[in-house]
């Protein structure tokens, strides 16, 4: 039988030492974790109190993140503000990220490291530094964070966070108002960056704050107060055109006259992104010497600008108008949609030009976009649209934009002219001389009749698309894409006229004729390139940035055809040199055996070499299947091309980004 010793003292005090030390290491109700958030829980920004039984709050949160600015431009940093309602209200543990404001709400930017050590970052979604957390879990009424916005994101960010008061009080998803992130030229210097932990896969639904819930489109256009009136009390002008009558205008510009007063009211649509939204008055309906209006989001506020503008280059500048001669009476920008309500004067006088709003006739030009310069709007990449008519701005009535069917028909003439029929005409003069050997049309060679008919085409395209947009402009405009396009369409008007005049084809100067228009079809159809490359920057082209992609594309396939073809004339070459040269020994060998020939055996010989003559060069099957590949693609080019001049401006097609 075992008997049991009594504890001594020094095993009670053990005992004792034991329990306090599990009282003292034991986790504290009113502390967070102590080392900040796991990256386990990056999706769903809950703190598993307890095991998970602890719920965040459902109140109203005492907490609040507040940011440096609503409006920031790609690449650039913003200051992160968390902080207790009201002031010196403490906290222990938090955690932060950035979302896109729309679906799939992903984590966007990333913070910046504190100086002091107080800011742990974490690796959320396999990207570094994209989310925040404490680092120690003591009691502070305030953290400052830096974020910076990532380059290639355009569109509104919200910063949720979680807070937590207290072990069991915590609140999760406190939002941010949406920062507004636009493309800006010049950005700031990126954060430095901690090198990355080990990525942590996870198969739950990220979450996603109230705030990211959008409110019913529907119900917001028809209790929109800015299309109240339009057509009866007020003028009203928008893009795409058309969209005043369905209140979708993804821009509008609102003119009101009372006697003297003339009230301006712009607003951009919603889910645009945009960072700036301007009308301006023209007397033309083109870019160039118009007084704009301009509404800029900068640090939380809209502001009020007014410049001139100038087409060549494109510009706005403000240094050359009077910033007095418009004021700001009201303004907002509310989910990315910008506002204001303008009063400017009755007549401004800009650089020796004179803007009578009482007595002259203006077409409304309204414009957006995405970015901004220094000290100027960028481009309007979300939209632009003149009004079809000047009008007197206090003559109430409905405006339509003004038609681009000449500009369109301009570039579709082009682009069938210089990508497709001379790009096949060139194939047909250059490799097909030797093929259908024997087949005419209308007493032509087959490479000739097509070669011909096509450079007909081109040289009539060319000349009806450049009489288009002189009518359209009816100036002169001097830019790259013009310059070039005059010398363009000068060789190509040249052509026709000296191949008229051509040399017979054994007179000594017909080899003078061939190099000449060889160089002058050539040197066009180059230059006819790069004149359609270098429209796409035009403002009025209103052309995707990608379709460069589209034309080098085109002249890739259009180099490796003429390469293959190339190599199919040397093989020819080859060949029938060989041919000629066993012809000659032959016909050496068998010369005197003519003289015992009879008449009727000499004139069959001859009459087997001369329909060896009219046979066509080697490979001629591999060429016309080569051809017959190349001339769908180019189709497909062609009519890719035509259609984004058509539709341009395509983004209003595809959706926005």
């Amino acid at each position: 039988m075992t008997m049991t010793r009594p504890l001594t003292k020094r095993s009670w005090l053990a005992v004792v030492m034991a329990l306090l030390l599990a009282v003292v290491t034991w986790p504290n109700p009113g502390q967070s974790l102590p080392q900040g958030a796991p990256e386990t829980v990056c999706d769903t920004m809950l703190p598993f109190h307890s095991g998970g039984s602890i719920l965040p709050q459902n109140s109203v949160s005492p907490f609040s993140v507040e940011t440096s600015s609503t409006t920031l431009g790609q690449g650039q940093t913003l200051r992160v503000d968390l902080s207790g309602v009201p002031a010196g209200l403490t906290f222990g543990g938090y955690m932060i990220q950035a979302r896109n404001r729309n679906p799939p709400h992903q984590i966007v930017g990333q913070f910046g490291p504190a100086r002091d050590g107080t800011i742990k970052l974490m690796n959320c979604e396999n990207s570094v530094n994209n989310s925040a957390t404490h680092s120690n879990a003591g009691a502070k009424q305030q953290v400052l964070l830096e974020w910076q916005s990532p380059v290639d994101f355009l569109g509104q960010v919200v910063f949720n966070a979680t807070i937590a008061q207290s072990y069991n009080e915590f609140w999760v998803g406190v939002p941010s108002q949406p920062v507004q992130i636009v493309r800006r030229d010049l950005a700031g210097p990126p954060l430095p960056t901690q090198g990355p932990s080990a990525p942590v896969g996870t198969t739950r639904t990220p979450y996603v704050p109230p705030s990211y819930s959008a409110p019913n489109n529907v119900a917001a256009v028809v209790s929109d107060p800015i299309y109240t009136g339009c057509g009866q009390s007020k003028n009203c002008f928008g893009f795409p055109d058309g969209c005043v009558a369905s209140k979708t205008c993804t821009s509008i510009a609102v003119v009101t006259v009372r006697g003297d007063v003339f009230e301006f009211e712009i607003q951009s649509g919603k889910g645009t992104n945009a960072a700036y939204v301007a009308v301006g008055l023209s007397d033309d309906a083109k870019m160039g010497d118009d007084l704009t209006t301009e509404c800029v989001p900068d640090n939380g506020r809209v502001n009020l600008y007014s410049s001139l503008t100038s087409a060549s280059p494109y510009a706005a500048v403000r240094s050359s108008v009077s910033q007095n001669s418009a004021r700001l009476l009201d303004a907002s920008i509310v989910d990315g949609v910008i506002y204001c309500r303008v009063q400017r004067d009755a007549v401004t006088n800009v650089q020796g030009r004179t803007f009578d709003l009482r007595n002259g006739r203006y077409h409304l030009l309204v414009a957006s976009g995405s970015s901004l310069k220094e000290n100027s709007v960028g481009y309007h990449d979300i939209g632009r649209l003149p009004s079809a008519q000047a009008i007197n701005l206090a003559e109430v009535q409905d405006l339509g934009g003004s038609s681009r069917l000449l500009v369109q028909l301009h570039g579709a003439f082009m682009i069938a002219a210089w990508i497709g029929t001379t790009s096949l005409g060139i194939i047909f003069a250059r490799y097909f001389k030797q093929t259908w050997v024997g087949s005419q049309s209308c007493g032509k060679d087959q490479w000739f009749a097509w070669h011909r008919l096509l450079m007909v085409t081109t040289w009539s395209l060319t000349v009806v698309a450049y009489v288009l947009i002189w009518v359209e402009l009816k100036r002169a405009v001097w830019h790259a894409h013009s310059i070039i396009g005059m010398i363009t369409v000068f060789l190509c008007f040249i052509q026709p006229i000296g191949a008229l005049f051509r040399p017979g084809p054994n007179d000594k100067k017909r080899p003078y004729f061939n190099w000449g228009h060889w160089l002058g079809g050539n040197l066009a159809h180059i230059l006819g390139i790069v004149t359609i490359f270098f429209s796409v920057k035009l403002p009025k082209a209103e052309l995707p940035e990608w379709m460069d992609w589209i034309l080098v594309s085109f002249v890739v396939v259009h180099v490796l055809v003429h390469l293959i073809f190339s190599i199919g004339l040397c093989l020819n070459h080859w060949q029938i040199t060989g041919m000629a040269s066993e012809r000659h020994l032959s016909q050496r060998a068998n010369t005197f055996q003519m003289g015992d020939l009879s008449h009727h055996q000499q004139h069959a010989m001859r009459n087997g070499m001369s329909m060896e003559r009219k046979m066509d060069a080697p490979y001629g099957s591999m060429r016309k299947g080569l051809l017959g590949v190349y001339g769908v693609v180019l189709v497909l080019f062609v009519v890719v091309l035509i259609l984004l001049v058509v539709l341009a401006p395509i983004e209003q097609y595809l959706g926005k980004s």
